[in-house]
């Protein structure tokens, strides 16, 4: 090799080593292209966000659940007429028990795969996971409620009522003013409570029981002149709890004072309570809706819920 050939020959490498480089970095944009496609599928991407609602499925396989093949429903301890009779609620008597059963049915669950757990009222109101599906025991749809938890559609239009001894000093009210001087209670976290603090603002603080059973023992004591109950409960309560006390009257919906809540205006729905996110609100609510259009939640009420007699409705 002369003296020349030899920096040719040196030349000549170095320019097919730089086309042999060159050729692999011309051919490296085909993986990142390729990884381009797979990354950038969000034309795929938003699939995962719609894919609930295209691929949304009532089936109970496919049911999103506490547990697999189960529906589990929470309810109160304990549990009182018109809702649920003689506080079991796996009877399938009482207006709640009767519904829960058909709407497991409408979804597609035979009546052994409901299970039933306990659990306090506010304790369900509180934010966090749930251990059950739902939790029916006469919650009030409300926006404050609703900031932490989700309800279904209502499933019951429900009126506040005023229950007192025949010689109580309200009585004989005709009016919400002439409540203002009442000693007057509702259970803890009821909107009957917050009819009582928002609407009627007694001179009184409102007395505050853990349930039904503590009401009426501070009636039968004497230490209320008058309690505040959803409309079938004040039915029930005389009936059966306290049949010493009778329905003064239906209170008025209409705001009647400053600062009145949302218990006091428009119509108060009942709605079954899930976890906030809840996937399964929606079937929930189409087997609702199956139930109302074929009438069985009409005739669950009639069967349940309808008293008779004329009850008075106090004047705002």
């Amino acid at each position: 090799m002369t003296r020349w050939t030899r920096p040719l020959a040196l030349m000549l490498g170095l320019i097919l080593l730089a086309a042999a480089c060159g050729g692999a970095a011309e051919s490296e944009p085909e993986p990142d292209s390729a990884a381009q496609d797979t990354t950038s599928e969000p034309a795929g991407d938003e699939e995962p966000a719609s894919e609930p609602a295209a691929t949304a499925s009532c089936d109970v396989d496919d049911l999103p659940l506490t547990t697999e093949g189960q529906l589990t429903v929470a309810t109160g301890e304990p549990v009182f007429e018109p809702w649920m009779v003689d506080d079991d609620p796996t009877s399938g008597e009482g207006f709640e028990s009767a519904l829960v059963y058909a709407l497991a049915d409408e979804l597609g669950f035979a009546e052994g795969d409901v299970e039933w757990v306990r659990t306090g009222f506010d304790q369900a109101i509180a934010p966090g996971p749930k251990d059950y599906d739902f939790n029916i025991q006469q919650y009030s749809i409300t926006e404050e409620r609703d900031e932490v938890v989700d309800f279904s559609d209502g499933y019951y239009e429900v009126e506040q009522a005023l229950v007192a001894a025949e010689d109580s000093p309200v009585a004989e009210a005709s009016s919400v003013d002439d409540l203002a001087s009442a000693r007057l209670g509702a259970a803890i976290g009821t909107t009957s409570l917050d009819y009582i603090e928002q609407v009627i603002q007694p001179e009184s603080q409102a007395q505050v029981f853990d349930d039904n059973a503590a009401a009426k023992a501070a009636f039968d004591a004497g230490q209320v002149d008058g309690l505040v109950f959803d409309l079938p409960t004040a039915y029930f309560i005389t009936a059966v709890e306290i049949p010493d006390a009778s329905i003064v009257g239906v209170l008025p919906r209409e705001s009647t004072a400053d600062g009145a809540s949302e218990a006091a205006g428009g119509a108060e729905e009942l709605g079954m309570l899930f976890e906030e996110g809840s996937e399964l609100v929606p079937c929930v609510n189409e087997a609702l809706s199956a139930l109302r259009d074929d009438g069985t939640l009409e005739a669950l009420e009639e069967e349940w819920l309808s008293q008779s007699g004329d009850i008075p409705t106090l004047t705002p």
